[in-house]
């Protein structure tokens, strides 16, 4: 079983971020420039929400606001749902189901280390059934 430790390693744990007050613009650049879809939304080591395409589709666009003029603040989502690097995969994805998020923080001892997409879930999980698939074919062959 996969855990969220093991897809953080994998993937790098470089951590994008903006600030509360920084433009919504700012936040849509740099999804934009790192290939994301969401960005944490710290202030120094806090995390204070999360910013994704998604707020910025319901929250931004669909009101007519300015993304040159609304802080992030206004439209992040908050209380953010996290995960810990001891959760497994399985975990991660029951928890996006129900809360209907597409991207997890991973915190450990109250820092942020990691962020994982549902992406990165659905890599392992077809990962670790093609693990299963060869190990059966091998079994069956010898």
């Amino acid at each position: 079983m996969t855990m969220v430790r093991q897809l953080i390693d994998r993937k790098g744990r470089t951590l994008f971020s903006v600030e509360p007050e920084d433009p919504v613009l700012e936040a849509i650049r740099q999804m934009a420039e790192h290939h994301v879809g969401a960005l944490l939304v710290m202030r120094g080591t806090e995390l204070q929400g999360i910013i994704s395409e998604r707020d910025y589709a319901r929250k931004v666009i669909l009101h007519g606001r300015s993304s040159a003029e609304t802080p992030v603040w206004e439209i992040m989502s908050s209380p953010v749902i996290t995960v810990t690097p001891d959760q497994t995969v399985q975990d991660c994805m029951h928890l996006m189901t129900e809360r209907r998020v597409r991207h997890l923080p991973v915190v450990d001892g109250g820092r942020v280390v990691g962020m994982i997409s549902i992406g990165d879930l659905v890599k392992a999980v077809i990962e670790e059934q093609q693990q299963t698939i060869e190990q059966l074919e091998s079994y069956i062959h010898h």
